[in-house]
């Protein structure tokens, strides 16, 4: 553990971690450590993340809730950023999990949730994933399909007593990018509302099962309510009343040139919308995922080179190994100098991968970039770590989490061993 210096407070982008900021020498402040200082002590890429946002974020959720309704419950929703430090400090401030497979649930209960707050989804359930979640009594499991369905069934025990929702497809799609829209009527996640209705009816007619209610989420990175309000009006006048409703995640992060609507506002549109189509006394959950991490979280980088063709090409010493979202649907992202924020330079920001579409950001405005520089690329909380990968033998980033001007390695750097870790020939 190292001590680094304090910074004084100046405004950055909305962007950056909670409490960031600019010292007298222009030089970036994160969790009250110098970027420059944490790039040549922990190397790059690095994944930094500010404990403090994690915390405040986390406690914003829950006591916008507390407001506004008795009954409810915040999940945070762990494909986003499944790092077991990360899932400790958000067990910490007293939220539960969603987890998307066994995999997610071996890590949450390893980062300290208890198994009775954590739910289980996932749209192709194996039997063994099953098995585990019933094992570990989890507190509910989100049933997604008819075969699902026959093998929960098959895979419980006479003594099973297992608190279940049913996800819906409500056929509602929000304005977001096709690739992170999961509600529309051609998806692959959840029932449509006839089998939805014959997994009711078998599920309230299996004592070992206690059917609460329904679950449905629509979609990632969404700026505005009113698709939440749609969708849960279809399922109502569909299938009925229920006693709980799991209205997913899907509140947007702050990314370049994406504002959301606040935590407040998101909360109070959704537990109004609950009473004004169900009625009061509905007990709601709530699965954010990126809005909880996105924007804890910025990768630093070093420049290699800076190529002048027909473009200013500006390559860094990371890329889609840390970071597919570009790749997968065209994600912006901001890009500063660490230490020389400002523009003047309109460039690219690529990685290293022998892909040409292997960009971070396209048309960023840098201020001189050269070989050596440090970059930081903001609000890459959710889905960095997460998608990370070996491609062309990339050594996977460490995750640095940094509070108070102290700053601790929770996940080691890949090292060239772990290329070949799992090989049992030779």
């Amino acid at each position: 553990m190292m001590r680094h210096r304090m910074a004084a407070v100046q405004q950055l982008s909305d962007a950056f971690p909670l409490g960031s900021r600019l010292d007298e020498r222009g030089r970036l402040q994160i969790g009250g450590c110098d970027a420059l200082e944490l790039a040549a002590e922990f190397g790059t890429p690095a994944f930094v993340v500010a404990e403090d946002d994690l915390r405040a974020r986390a406690r914003a959720f829950v006591q916008a809730f507390a407001e506004r309704t008795g009954d409810f419950d915040v999940l945070f929703a762990s494909k986003a950023f499944p790092c077991t430090a990360v899932y400790r400090v958000l067990a910490q401030e007293g939220i539960g999990c969603d987890v998307a497979g066994g995999g997610e649930l071996a890590t949450a209960l390893r980062g300290g949730f208890a198994p009775e707050r954590i739910l289980l989804h996932g749209n192709a359930k194996t039997e063994a994933e099953l098995a585990y979640a019933l094992d570990a009594r989890i507190g509910l499991i989100v049933v997604d399909g008819l075969d699902e369905l026959d093998r929960l069934q098959r895979v419980a025990g006479p003594s099973v007593r297992q608190a279940v929702l049913i996800r819906v497809a409500p056929g509602v799609s929000p304005d977001t990018h096709p690739a992170i829209s999961t509600g529309g009527p051609n998806t692959k996640f959840g029932l449509n509302l006839a089998d939805a209705q014959v997994a009711i009816d078998r599920l309230r007619a299996d004592e070992r099962f206690d059917l609460q209610g329904l679950h449905f989420h629509i979609g990632s990175q969404i700026l505005e309510l009113a698709p939440f309000r749609r969708a849960l009006e279809v399922v109502v006048d569909a299938l009925g009343d229920f006693g709980t409703y799991d209205l997913g995640g899907g509140l947007g992060a702050t990314y370049a040139g994406e504002r959301p609507p606040s935590i407040e506002a998101y909360v109070e549109g959704k537990v109004r919308m609950v009473e004004e189509v169900c009625g009061p006394g509905r007990r709601i959950l709530d699965e954010p995922g990126r809005a909880l991490v996105a924007n804890s979280t910025v990768t630093l980088y070093t420049v290699q080179s800076v190529k002048r063709n027909v473009d200013t090409w500006v390559a860094v010493d990371g890329g889609m190994s840390d970071n597919l979202r570009p790749m997968l649907y065209d994600a912006r992202y901001e890009v500063q100098v660490a230490n020389r924020f400002g523009g003047g330079t309109r460039c690219h920001v690529t990685g290293k991968h022998c892909e040409s579409g292997d960009v971070i950001v396209r048309d960023a405005d840098l201020a001189d970039p050269r070989a050596g520089d440090v970059l930081v690329t903001p609000a890459t909380g959710a889905y960095g770590y997460a998608m990370a990968n070996q491609y062309n033998g990339a050594l996977r980033p460490p995750v640095v989490m940094v509070a108070d001007g102290d700053a601790r390695v929770v996940v080691r750097r890949d090292t060239v061993e772990d290329l070949f870790a799992r090989d049992v020939d030779g």
